[in-house]
């Protein structure tokens, strides 16, 4: 079979995607002497937590995930983070190609509340590499890509950090059931309130009347929807 190779030498954040992504680039090496018409390449990537160090903070933000410090030691199992598939043009010797990987910012996603809790430093990866090659100098002839082939690589935590901001600039996540969902679109609805951010406000303030406001903080009735205003989701 042919002796294929793959490295990553860099990411990036995809600034005009609709929705959060990173573009990971990968050189995809082969024998010299062979000609690769087409490789269809399937990539797992999975996030490996043992391999970096983590602050106070960052220890209290994965211990949802992988509990006390003291249990690290069996817990700090590896985490999946995407499975992506990309078709790379036929190529002698070496080649390069980005593979796109989209993203989410639900925090009920484990990959993603792992790199919510990282405060810096780099994210350790590694990349599972599989697929068929198309290969031969007269004609073609199909082969499997050896299921041996990986790559590690070290994401910078600033570049998930910028795709996030791209696309939910100063904004946190929450996913809810339906039904909760339609009620709090009813009282937002009641209320006459202009967004969710004054929706849950008010609600909270409700729970605690007590509690002063914090500065800033909407009340129920306090904000009335214009029609020419583009509302938070």
């Amino acid at each position: 079979m042919t002796g294929f190779g793959f490295t990553c030498t860099g990411v990036r954040a995809d600034p005009y995607a609709a929705g959060p992504t990173l573009v990971f680039r990968l050189r995809v090496t082969a024998d010299p002497d062979t000609r690769v018409h087409a490789l269809a390449l399937r990539c797992q990537i999975r996030i490996e937590p043992a391999r970096r160090g983590y602050g106070p903070a960052e220890a209290e933000g994965l211990a949802d995930l992988f509990g006390e410090r003291s249990r690290w030691g069996t817990t700090l199992q590896p985490v999946q983070f995407a499975v992506v598939s990309v078709m790379v043009p036929g190529f002698t010797g070496e080649t390069e190609a980005d593979l796109v990987v989209p993203c989410t910012y639900d925090m009920d996603i484990a990959a993603t509340r792992y790199f919510e809790a990282l405060q810096d430093g780099e994210v350790p990866l590694l990349m599972l590499f599989s697929g068929t090659a198309f290969t031969g100098d007269g004609g073609f002839r199909v082969e499997p890509v050896p299921w041996d082939r990986e790559a590690a690589y070290r994401m910078p935590v600033a570049v998930w950090r910028e795709m996030v901001e791209q696309h939910f600039p100063g904004c946190g996540w929450l996913r809810l059931p339906a039904d909760t969902m339609a009620e709090l679109l009813a009282y937002r609805s009641r209320h006459a309130l202009a967004s969710w951010e004054a929706t849950v406000r008010a609600l909270l303030d409700a729970a605690d009347p007590a509690q002063p406001p914090p500065p800033g903080a909407v009340r129920l009735g306090a904000l009335r929807p214009r029609l020419i205003e583009r509302t938070a989701p």
